[in-house]
């Protein structure tokens, strides 16, 4: 049996879904309170949806008195705050409370990534200057083709090897960097034949510039070098910059905590805090560290951890772990282990363990790499080797086996991936999904199984008061007055749906609200009560419920269900109609689960399940042979996420959960999942068609590179002509 007014949801009710914090998420975002020294502090703002938010967010901040600057990062929903001396967090916290956004305090320390996207600022960078080197060398190789000749012509191509050996130096390097690295291995990746195209290009151009030959590849070299960067920075393109699942754990732990010693309070690092240690939790605070709760009661929300609907009771002897959410009132807790050693960052080493794993899937452009370099290296070699055997001329020789390397398309291959995977990317974006991986497609297309969590993921995770109508008048006032004086969720949820029916709050006296029951107060000299059952003098049910208790008349149910996810059983129809095995796995309890299972459609349900047998289950399922598709939204969901072939979370999910997944659903609306997986596999075919058109180019066009038919200049034209067929190809995904 469970506790009826403990069944509460991990979000609350939200007057503005786009601007306004909810309740729960409010109080789990509170942060540790303390005076932060002179400098930056960073918040999380999870529910940021737009420019108004943005803007919202820097007027509050700007508004309180010691911050120097509030700048707002959307990408990474995260403020940067710079601050005077004597400026908490949990102050900055409060002003965005009081402005309506949910925020928490992250722990910059932990977090090894800048703000800032470097690699793709790089990438534009080097494109830019090879396509500006591109087209002067262009110009003058225009002068050459039009009949210049003799010393003019020389002039020309020295002048274009001044502007081409440079920018090919500066902006290859992301190509001779992966070479090296893959030949100091031991193996042949993608970037190897094309570095050793364009050391032959511009090789053999010098060597025909210094003996006044009449051609040079300088063009040649530069344009290949251009179109490569541009398929490597429109790949980059097509995901966010994603940090690691585990460093986002790690940022999320409480960074400090009130340890109280010989009856004082003190700020601490949590890091400094050792078992034995006794701690103060205030309500609305995460739990800092493992511990045993000495004194005081309340409720906590294990939600993030557990996935919980229902807060529980806290008392004296209760074991805790860190990163739950203290509700209603104060507590002392002891010790056991804080740091590297608590639950949360043992989490966060499984979600490390897990992404490992997923970082060993080997993608189509990889595996089309390890047949296509050697295959290209051995042409190139025997061209050149048979022509100076047959010729004995090394520069006719050299001259082939570069046209060899330069026709024999990388780029084309280069963007067979990228060019579907942007053009599925802005498919599935106009339908509110993000891509985040550059293989997160690849691994969609090949799930066979879809397990989803429950609460925040089917659900909203709010409560909704169920047969209001069927409620005295007289009740509903004076549980509306009850219930206005109470943080925790049920009592929220519950004043708001009164009060949308128009119903006045009856006058109470003496109220006040009793940590982990409920609240209580004095009305017409009769006591009165709305709070657990037992509290109340009821029998605890399984349903969902919050008890009125009047002195001399029996306990009236305010009874709650979680609201589901707009789109939820459209989404389990169409993952079923498109042939992939559906499975429930949640935190809840199993009376919970089980009736929210039928309701939506799924046979294959599992309830009480902890964050490690989530995991599990996603291995075990992948040892079974099959492809799991995680859909989830908890901190105890990351793992999951992080194991799963693929995976999914809600933009309204955890950072952390957010960051392990592959793939983000930017609105309320889950029917679009479906549809991912259709465009997944569409774009998987694709991609093998891009290969099948660069393969049967090859076949065609190397026989005539070997016979000596091609210039590395006519190579390279015919490489961007394939290119083409390859990006025109692509947009049929759309």
């Amino acid at each position: 049996m469970t506790d009826a007014y403990t069944d509460a949801f991990t979000d609350a009710p939200s007057a503005c879904p786009a601007c306004a914090a909810t309740p729960m998420a409010r109080r789990q975002a509170a942060a540790a309170a303390g005076e932060a020294q002179a400098g930056r502090v960073m918040l999380s703002l999870p529910e940021i949806r737009c420019a108004g938010c943005i803007s919202g967010v820097e007027k509050a901040l700007a508004a309180e008195p010691g911050v120097r600057s509030a700048r707002v990062n959307f990408t990474l929903k995260r403020a940067t705050v710079e601050t005077d001396p004597g400026v908490t967090p949990a102050r900055l916290v409060a002003a965005l409370d009081r402005a309506g956004h949910a925020a928490h305090e992250l722990d910059a320390s932990a977090l090894s990534m800048t703000e800032t996207d470097r690699a793709g600022r790089d990438l534009l960078m080097r494109l830019a200057v090879a396509g500006f080197a591109a087209m002067n060398v262009m110009l003058l190789s225009v002068a050459v083709w039009s009949g210049a000749a003799d010393a003019t012509r020389d002039l020309f191509h020295w002048i274009s090897a001044a502007i081409a050996i440079p920018a090919v130096i500066f902006s290859g390097r992301p190509f001779y960097v992966s070479a090296w690295g893959a030949l100091r291995k031991g193996r042949l990746n993608m970037d190897v034949p094309i570095t050793l195209a364009i050391v032959l290009a511009v090789g053999t151009s010098l060597w025909e510039t210094s003996l006044s030959g009449k051609h040079a590849y300088f063009d040649a070299a530069i344009a290949l070098v251009f179109f490569l960067l541009g398929g490597r920075y429109l790949d980059h393109r097509t995901r966010a910059v994603a940090r690691s699942a585990a460093e986002e754990l790690a940022a999320l732990e409480v960074p400090r905590a009130w340890r109280v010693a010989e009856g004082r309070e003190e700020e601490v690092r949590v890091g400094d805090l050792a078992a034995g240690d006794l701690v103060r939790v205030k309500p609305g605070g995460r739990m800092p560290v493992d511990g045993e709760i000495v004194a005081g009661t309340s409720e906590l929300d294990r939600g993030l951890l557990t996935g919980e609907t229902r807060p529980v009771f806290a008392g004296p002897g209760q074991a805790v772990s860190a990163g739950e959410v203290n509700l209603t009132g104060p507590l002392e807790v002891r010790v056991t282990a804080a740091g590297r050693e608590s639950s949360l960052h043992r989490m966060a080493d499984l979600v490390a363990v897990a992404e490992s794993a997923k970082n060993r899937y080997t993608s189509l452009a990889d595996r089309a790499a390890g047949l296509y370099a050697p295959g290209v290296h051995i042409l190139s070699a025997l061209a050149g080797i048979g022509w100076w055997l047959y010729t004995g001329d090394l520069r006719l020789a050299l001259n082939i086996a570069a046209a060899v390397l330069i026709i024999t398309c990388p780029c084309a291959l280069g963007l067979a991936v990228p060019a579907v995977t942007t053009a599925a990317s802005g498919r599935l974006f106009r339908h509110g999904l993000l891509i985040k991986d550059g293989t997160a497609l690849e691994r969609l297309a090949e799930v066979d199984t879809v397990l989803f969590d429950k609460t925040g993921t089917l659900t909203l995770g709010t409560p909704e008061v169920t047969g209001l109508d069927a409620h005295a008048r007289d009740d509903l006032a004076l549980a509306r007055a009850l219930a206005e004086g109470s943080a925790h969720p049920l009592s929220r949820a519950l004043a708001e749906a009164v009060a949308a029916q128009g119903i006045a709050p009856v006058t109470l006296e003496a109220h006040r609200e009793v940590p982990g029951y409920g609240a209580e107060a004095i009305w017409q000299g009769r006591t009165v009560r709305l709070g657990r059952a037992d509290w109340v003098g009821a029998a605890p049910g399984e349903t969902t419920a919050a008890w009125l208790g009047v002195e001399g008349r029996a306990p009236v149910a305010f009874t709650f269900a979680d609201r589901l996810r707009p789109g939820a059983r459209e989404a389990v129809d169409g993952l079923k109609a498109a042939g992939l095995q559906v499975a429930l796995v949640s935190g809840d309890a199993a009376p919970a689960v089980a009736r929210f299972a039928a309701s939506v459609g799924i046979d294959d349900w599992t309830a009480e399940v902890l964050p490690e047998g989530k995991a599990a289950r996603v291995e075990a399922l992948h040892s079974g042979g099959a492809k799991v598709l995680f859909v989830g939204d908890g901190l105890n969901d990351t793992a999951a996420l992080a194991a799963a072939h693929a995976s999914i979370s809600p933009a309204t999910a955890l950072d952390a959960a957010r960051t392990a997944s592959d793939i983000v659903l930017l609105g309320a609306d889950i029917a679009p999942l479906a549809g991912a997986v259709t465009t997944a596999r569409s774009a998987v075919r694709r991609i093998r068609e891009n290969f099948a058109i660069a393969t049967w180019y090859n076949v065609i066009a190397v026989p005539i590179a070997i016979a000596g038919f091609a210039t590395p200049l006519a190579a390279a034209l015919a490489m961007s002509a394939s290119s083409l067929t390859v990006s025109l190809n692509a947009l049929r995904v759309r």
